[in-house]
């Protein structure tokens, strides 16, 4: 009896750890998959103020880019200078109508699924903000400049946003727009924090066969532990 219990009790606990592995790359999944979602948004606003190089948006840039985001009379002048041109403006317009609505598509993909979890909801919370803020300003971009897009400008007439804000434009769009980058670079650089914490880069090189997968390897069997208990346990049990 006892060696069954004990089987019983192994079992369930590989069971356990498989459970837990499963979860924890779906939200590393899920966490780089806003991670990109914000990193669209900052890095697109920072083309369009004239400040991103053309291959700033690449990953080894992000690091030196993130700066000009945090640098608030910098940014904040360059739009400025967009918002009094009509073509850039018309650009930036069209841009924050494109992040708006691949916010939506991500957050209406995963939000759901994630603000299950307690570990996850609070950053969830912040990304719903942030895709809520872009897309308000783009219902008062489009109700302002119809766009050819009949769909877009069907929902921008029924926006609440135009309904409570009626509209905005110069300096207050601005500066309105700057708040946007910089929430979105700040989520950037937490949530990408949080998705290494929860898969170690280690478990993915000698997953994938890297080059240094056997160094990552030895390292775990020094430690005396399966590749499957590194993983944190993500959901509140």
């Amino acid at each position: 009896m006892i060696v069954v219990m004990l089987s019983v009790a192994i079992i369930n606990e590989v069971l356990e750890r498989r459970r837990r592995q499963r979860w924890s790359i779906l939200a590393q999944y899920v966490m780089l998959e806003l991670v990109r979602n914000a990193r669209l948004i900052w890095t697109g606003v920072l083309e369009h103020a004239g400040l991103l190089a053309p291959d700033g948006a690449r990953p080894e840039s992000v690091d030196a880019n993130g700066p000009l985001v945090r640098d608030t009379p910098g940014l904040t002048a360059a739009l400025r200078q967009v918002v009094v041109d009509d073509v850039r403006l018309r650009g930036l317009h069209e841009e924050i109508a494109v992040l708006a609505a691949h916010s939506d598509e991500v957050l209406g993909r995963w939000a759901a699924v994630m603000l299950n979890a307690d570990a996850y909801a609070e950053v969830v919370d912040r990304h719903v903000e942030l895709a809520s803020d872009i897309g308000w300003l783009n219902g008062l971009l489009d109700n302002s400049d119809p766009p050819d897009d009949s769909r877009r400008r069907r929902r921008a007439q029924s926006s609440p946003a135009v309904q409570i804000e009626g509209g905005i434009a110069g300096e207050q769009l601005a500066d309105r727009v700057v708040v946007i980058a910089q929430l979105a670079e700040e989520l950037d650089r937490g949530t990408l924090e949080l998705a290494l914490r929860i898969v170690p880069v280690a478990w993915w090189r000698a997953r994938l066969g890297t080059a240094d997968s056997q160094e990552a390897a030895r390292g775990r069997a020094s430690a005396g532990v399966q590749s499957s208990a590194t993983f944190p346990k993500p959901f509140a049990e």
